[in-house]
């Protein structure tokens, strides 16, 4: 694939997503759900491994991508010398199978176009068996099938499928491709103006619920809580970290991991953002998901699992795709789900409180649960953990997961005395207490007037900027006033964060990566808390400008070449941009309110 993320949009039906660019080519799909096998997996290899191209058959044109208003239906507008075109991409939201719609219609003149289907199941290795039935085009291998219906024929050329055909102004052709089981009935067939309506509705309506307005920066709210909500796994309320896998974080590097599954922390806080923006349901949802997910032994928490709360989630390598761009190697799974993180419990148990504050009814089976985490962390937050960044060097006392920790003690004592139950208050009060004491007295070093990576450390990271907005400290104390100003000067690339400075061995990985985009958003957030409100506005203001031209994010970002890094789209990012844009514009109003 020679274009970048810069070029790309998602489409979904809240059981998976496709990454399509604005060539009209649908370049990543998993199916049937978000961690399955791709069958489209060109973003990581080459036509040989799979895409959907519907486009002018002409050698220039030029096409503009944008979302219809309030919805997931992607446009894409092609101009040639002849004439203009729209396709309308979009995935009906789910009720049994998998479908993509595409429509193709003559805006001005007439425009030859040409549609190319190269369909590659297990990753863009196996070539399907392909033949004309009734109905339109047949592609199947083992337990996958896929049909086409089109008015367009389609005939093999070069192991793929490619049809020609012209659309005059007024015109309109469909391609409807449908994924189902192989010993299943073909699946019935849709009318595609009516799925259109049907998906227009279900976005517009979803997002309308909405209850804030934040002026000048709605639009670009919306965009992410529409991005948020696409990226959420219906049948169980589980919300992936992102649509792909083993998106680079910097070109040629091999820090390339496989972000289609939930963490429990981006999901924490990703649901921040739906609290606040009136969308209940899904905490509601994602909370029946976190219960049955985490049940059983408190020191078998997961910082991850599959979308319906699978643990094992085992790391391979695909060593016959080679790469975004080149970058190497290619996984798939996640090593990292094995790891201890001690940050999760805090970002559990503060959501769980955050519920009952929204006035969401109490589950006692959560209150039994978080009683039990508590219980847990009480007695382990002394030992050294992996760290948020997923360490893969040796464990330490990383500053940000003992914050995390006295979080969850916290909001223990906090959800016990809100809720009047019982529970072992004097022990975790006075733990509470003693964890405090130790991150200012270890966390902290005086001589960089900063929080540290780890106790001890004479190291910078940027997740410490959660400190403040986790309640842990306020942002005005002088020590996090400090570290704020220590992170913009040391931990600065271009004017956006770095989690920490990579050479320094820490994670195992000798690589550099792009800026972490989240870490940047946690900046304005505490910039704004402080009072600094022209300066959160002004990196906002920056932030926003380096979403592509859909509004959707990556993980990282290079300033430098100006290009998308890591995984897309990245829930972690997008919820970032809400929850700063809630902050400043708190914020700005709060200042209004304090003039004379």
């Amino acid at each position: 694939m020679s274009l970048g993320l810069e070029q790309c949009g998602l489409i979904g039906d809240l059981h998976t997503g496709a990454v399509v660019s604005n060539e009209g080519a649908v370049e990543w799909l998993c199916v049937p759900r978000f961690d399955s096998d791709a069958c489209f997996a060109r973003l990581l290899g080459d036509d040989s491994n799979g895409f959907f191209q519907i486009a002018p058959d002409a050698p220039a044109f030029r096409s503009e991508q944008v979302y219809e208003k309030g919805s997931l239906v992607l446009s894409t507008t092609f101009s040639t010398q002849t004439g203009s075109v729209r396709l309308l991409d979009f995935m009906p939201i789910r009720e049994e199978h998998a479908r993509i719609v595409r429509i193709v219609q003559g805006l001005t003149g007439y425009v030859d176009m040409k549609a190319t289907l190269s369909l590659r199941f297990d990753y863009g290795v196996a070539i399907p068996w392909v033949r004309h039935i009734e109905r339109g085009l047949s592609f199947v291998l083992g337990p996958n099938a896929v049909l086409l219906e089109s008015a367009v024929e389609l005939e093999g050329k070069d192991m793929m499928s490619v049809g020609q055909f012209r659309v005059r102004e007024g015109q309109e052709m469909d391609f409807v491709l449908v994924f189902y089981g192989s010993t299943e009935k073909i699946p019935r067939q849709v009318r595609p103006r009516e799925e259109l309506t049907r998906t227009r509705a279900f976005w517009r309506g979803w997002i309308a619920e909405a209850k804030e307005d934040y002026g000048h920066y709605d639009a670009v709210v919306r965009r992410s809580m529409i991005t948020l909500k696409a990226l959420t796994y219906a049948p169980t309320g589980g919300m992936v970290a992102a649509l792909t896998t083993a998106l680079p974080e910097q070109i040629g590097g091999s820090r390339n991991w496989d972000y289609r599954y939930c963490w429990l922390r981006d999901a924490t806080f990703a649901l921040y953002g739906f609290l606040q923006r009136g969308h209940p349901v899904e905490a509601r949802a994602w909370r029946s998901w976190l219960l049955r997910a985490i049940a059983g032994s408190a020191d078998q928490l997961q910082i991850m699992y599959g979308v319906a709360g699978e643990r094992r989630i085992p790391e391979l390598e695909l060593d016959w795709l080679k790469g975004y761009r080149d970058s190497r190697p290619v996984r798939i799974g996640n090593a990292a789900s094995g790891q201890f993180q001690l940050d999760v419990y805090g970002e559990v148990a503060d959501v769980l409180y955050q519920m009952l504050n929204h006035g969401i009814k109490p589950d006692e089976n959560a209150w039994e649960i978080q009683r039990y985490l508590t219980d847990h962390v009480v007695s382990v937050w002394e030992q050294p953990d992996d760290g948020i960044w997923e360490i893969r060097g040796d464990r330490q006392h990383f500053t940000y997961s003992k914050i995390m920790a006295w979080v969850a003690i916290d909001r223990g004592i906090r959800t016990l005395d809100l809720l009047g139950y019982d529970g072992p208050r004097i022990l975790w009060d006075r733990e509470r207490t003693r964890l405090a004491e130790r991150i200012l007295s270890d966390g902290y070093s005086e001589k960089l007037g900063s929080f540290v990576q780890a106790f001890g450390s004479d190291r910078l990271d940027a997740s410490v900027l959660l400190a403040p907005i986790m309640g842990f400290i306020d942002a005005k104390d002088p020590r996090m006033v400090s570290t704020v100003d220590r992170i913009q000067k040391d931990l600065s690339a271009d004017g956006f964060i770095l989690r920490y400075q990579p050479d320094a061995g820490v994670d195992g990985i000798d690589e550099p990566e792009g800026v972490f985009l989240p870490c940047s958003f946690w900046l304005v957030e505490n910039l704004a808390m402080q009072g600094r409100v022209d300066e959160a506005e002004e990196m906002l203001e920056k932030l926003i400008g380096v979403a592509n031209p859909l509004g959707i994010y990556s993980e990282e970002y290079d300033p430098t070449q100006r290009q998308m890094l890591g995984n897309f789209a990245q829930a972690f990012t997008h919820v970032g941009l809400v929850n700063a844009v809630q902050r400043v514009v708190h914020a700005r109003q709060h200042a209004h309110e304090l003039k004379p």
